[in-house]
C-alpha cells in the first residue's frame, strides 16, 4: 500500500547552479539545473512540486561544520588560490553564491520531510560529503549533512540516518566528530553514515544487511529521519564507477523504498525521507547520469506515493 503524497516536493531555484563549467572539471555546479531540465524534457516534472523560496544559507550557517578559516576564504577571491586544487572546480563569485543555496536546499529538504512525513522531499545537490571542517574536497565544498543535521538536532532534538550509495565514500560526517562535540547524537555514528562495501550481488545483499541493522534503530525511535543519496558514479555506465551493472543500481532503490514501504506499511513507522543526488559523472554523455537519477526518482514515486 502506498503511504505518502503523490508529489515529491523540491526544493530548487536556478540560483543553486551555475550558469556555465566550461573552466570546470565536473558536471556537478550545473547538476540541479540539469535535473530539472531532464525532468522536464521527460515530461516527468509534474510528479515534482518546486519549492523556490527558501533563504540561502549565511556564513554562520557554514561555521556550524567548518573553521571559519575557510568559509571566509571561500567567500572571497583568496579561495582561487589556496584551495582551487581540493575543490576541483574553478572557484568564482557565482559558484560561491551557488553553494549557499544547494545548502540551503537540502537542509530546507530534511526539514520539511520531518514536518511532513507524508511527503517526500528532493533536494537536486551533490557535492557535500567529502568537504571536512578545514576545506573542501573533490568537487565538495561544504559538508551539508553535517550542517544540516547539527542544525536539525540542536532546533529540535532527532537524529538521522544517510544511506550514501555514491561509489565514493562519504568522509565528512566521519572527519567531523572530533570538531563538533554533539555530532555523534545528530548522527549516529553506529549507523547515520552507511555507505556499501563489495560489487554486484554482493553489495546488494550488504545493503539489505545494512538496512535490517537500520530498522533496529528506528523502530526504537533512535533514529528520526533518513536521507537517500543515490550516487550515480556506483554505476558501470558512470566515467568514475564500476560497482554495479544499470540494473542492480537500480535494484539498489527497489531494495531501498520497498524497506520504505515495510517500515510504513508493517511496523506503522513513517519515517521522514529526503532525497539527494550526489555523484555522477560522463563527460561523453551526462544524460545517462540525469537518466538514472530519474529512474531512481520513479521508482520512489511508484513505491511509496499515492
Amino acid at each position: 500500500m502506498k503511504t505518502r503524497k503523490p508529489k515529491i516536493k523540491t526544493f530548487y531555484t536556478s540560483k543553486m547552479a551555475l550558469s556555465e563549467i566550461s573552466e570546470n572539471t565536473s558536471e556537478s555546479p550545473q547538476k540541479p539545473r540539469r535535473i530539472i531540465e531532464y525532468l522536464n524534457q521527460q515530461n516527468l516534472i509534474n510528479h515534482f512540486q518546486i519549492i523556490d523560496n527558501f533563504l540561502p544559507f549565511e556564513k554562520q550557517d557554514f561555521y556550524i561544520a567548518h573553521h571559519q578559516e575557510y568559509v571566509d576564504s571561500f567567500f572571497s577571491e583568496e579561495l582561487n588560490r589556496r584551495y582551487r586544487r581540493m575543490l576541483g572546480i574553478k572557484w568564482s563569485k557565482e559558484f560561491a553564491d551557488t553553494t549557499r543555496y544547494t545548502n540551503a536546499s537540502f537542509y530546507n529538504a530534511i526539514l520539511s520531510s520531518i514536518k511532513d512525513p507524508d511527503t517526500i522531499c528532493f533536494s537536486p545537490t551533490s557535492g557535500f560529503h567529502h568537504a571536512t571542517p578545514k576545506f573542501g574536497g573533490f568537487f565538495c565544498s561544504f559538508s551539508g549533512q553535517v550542517i544540516a543535521s547539527t542544525k536539525i538536532y540542536r532546533d529540535l532534538g532527532l537524529s538521522g540516518a544517510y544511506i550514501d550509495l555514491d561509489a565514493h565514500h562519504g568522509n565528512s560526517i566521519d572527519n567531523s566528530y572530533d570538531y563538533i562535540s554533539d555530532l555523534h547524537l545528530a548522527i549516529p555514528p553506529e549507523i547515520g553514515n552507511i555507505n556499501i562495501e563489495g560489487k554486484n550481488t554482493e553489495y546488494l545483499t550488504n545493503l539489505e544487511l545494512e538496512l535490517e541493522k537500520l530498522k533496529k534503530w528506528i523502530v526504537e525511535k533512535k533514529i528520526h529521519y533518513l536521507v537517500f543519496c543515490h550516487g550515480a558514479d556506483s554505476c558501470e555506465e558512470d566515467d568514475l564507477g564500476r560497482l554495479l551493472t544499470k540494473n542492480e543500481w537500480l535494484e539498489c532503490s527497489r531494495i531501498f523504498y520497498n524497506f520504505v514501504a515495510n517500515l510504513d506499511n508493517t511496523h506503522g513507522i513513517k519515517i521522514p525521507l529526503a532525497i539527494s543526488l550526489f555523484g555522477g559523472y560522463n563527460k561523453k554523455d551526462f544524460n545517462k547520469v540525469l537518466d538514472l537519477h530519474a529512474q531512481d526518482l520513479m521508482i520512489c514515486i511508484k513505491t511509496l506515493c499515492t
